[in-house]
């Protein structure tokens, strides 16, 4: 008998490519084609299996799904799912730990250099047929030796790190969990308390999940406590950052710039400010969206099912409920 997997999201026609020419024998997966709680619903009704990612998975959809065996998450945030009906019902939860990683951290570090040297306004005035190279230059700080503070010091965390090593940053963190120190060293970064990391940085990386503890952390007063040279990216939760707060601080010159991948409502409307600011960066939430990168992720959700159907366990560190 087939084991069906419900991919809860639309995908790309190469994704669904993707996706078939990895299934093992025995297994099906179909994508919805809406985004509503009904086509959800509708999709789970018959499923082993589903995979989320940014679409909210809400108790009553998972109500629909008798069979369900196991919710993937394609990526590592789980704050978009009802866990509490998972645990009652045994469901099983996992994510894809690691697995875009790489991708992420080298986005974060793409958008560290692009609010750094202004690369985004450099392009539009060059293609628009000007010569901002002048504007540009008293606009530019450089990011060699500057002072990065990262939140949040998991397999993303750590990738930034490393990649800043390149670039003789010191690089402060502060996370839940500290590291041993000798990884600490090794990876070339001190522990911080929160509000004196603030205090210090040149530039502040979110990439930490959104859970109760972090929810709202960077607020008017955390942005209130960083210099107003320094500039954020945000790769990590739209609810991790306060974004009224952050576009007060933006407007009135206490924050020099930020990159935002991620919005509290996503897709964000159109008219919301931090669209249309010339000192910010916006993305679709892509950091992790890597086209080469996507089978190994693919793999990485598949494994986990194939274990789910040979009442295997799922690994420690993908494991959720």
């Amino acid at each position: 008998m087939t084991q069906k997997i419900a991919l809860l999201q639309p995908i790309a026609g190469e994704m669904a490519d993707i996706i078939q020419s990895c299934l093992p024998e025995g297994f099906s997966a179909t994508a919805v084609t809406g985004r509503s709680v009904e086509d959800l619903k509708a999709a789970v009704a018959d499923a082993d299996y589903a995979l989320w990612w940014d679409i909210g998975v809400p108790a009553e959809v998972l109500a629909a799904g008798p069979k369900l065996k196991l919710l993937h998450k394609w990526g590592v945030g789980i704050d978009n799912i009802d866990l509490d009906y998972c645990r009652a019902h045994g469901i099983q939860v996992a994510r894809t730990t690691g697995s875009n990683a790489a991708p992420v951290a080298e986005f974060t570090i793409g958008l560290m250099l692009a609010i750094a040297r202004c690369i985004v306004p450099a392009h539009n005035s060059t293609a628009a047929g000007g010569w901002a190279k002048n504007e540009i230059w008293k606009r530019s700080v450089m990011l060699t030796g500057k002072t990065v503070g990262i939140i949040g010091l998991g397999a993303i965390g750590k990738g930034v790190a490393k990649r800043l090593q390149g670039f003789d940053c010191r690089v402060l963190y502060y996370s839940r969990t500290r590291l041993p120190e000798a990884e600490a060293k090794a990876l070339g970064v001190e522990y911080c308390a929160l509000d004196d990391l603030l205090g210090e940085v040149d530039f502040l990386s979110l990439n930490c999940p959104l859970t109760p503890e972090t929810k709202g952390m960077i607020d008017a007063r955390a942005l209130a406590r960083m210099k107003p040279t320094a500039s954020l990216v945000n790769v990590a939760r739209g609810g991790v950052v306060v974004e009224a707060d952050l576009v007060e601080a933006l407007k009135t010159g206490r924050l020099r710039a930020a990159a935002v991948d991620v919005f509290d409502q996503e897709p964000p409307p159109a008219d919301h400010p931090l669209l249309h600011m010339d000192n910010v960066i916006v993305s679709p939430h892509c950091a992790s969206t890597a086209y080469e990168n996507s089978r190994r992720s693919v793999m990485h959700w598949l494994g986990n099912m194939v274990r789910v159907s040979k009442g295997e366990p799922i690994p420690e560190q993908d494991r959720v409920v």
